[in-house]
């Protein structure tokens, strides 16, 4: 899996994504997800990796089954927050 952080002012934005769907774009009648090795495509890590990552983090934008299915495993999201575009899943959790 890849991931980058994007920071701001404001914020910081950790991006996970599958290795396999970097440069990949996905549509369906609604919605397109375009997976940008711009904004996706930072250190490769291991799952172990991810999932320290992913508890220290605040601001997530996941695309992807192995990272999705990583974040079910540690309850940071649920089934009803991923939404699926062309059978890829993908869900944003952002700090309130």
């Amino acid at each position: 899996m890849y991931i980058k952080i994007h920071k701001s002012k404001d914020s910081v934005v950790t991006a996970i994504c599958d290795e396999i769907l970097i440069g990949k774009i996905f549509s369906d009648s609604e919605r397109q997800l375009e997976i940008t090795e711009r904004f996706y495509k930072g250190e490769k890590k291991s799952e172990e990796e991810v999932e320290e990552i992913m508890k220290n983090a605040t601001n997530l934008n996941l695309v992807g089954e192995k990272t999705i299915n990583i974040a079910l495993k540690l309850e940071i999201l649920t089934k009803d927050t991923i939404i699926t575009i062309n059978k890829v899943p993908h869900a944003q959790i952002f700090e309130i």
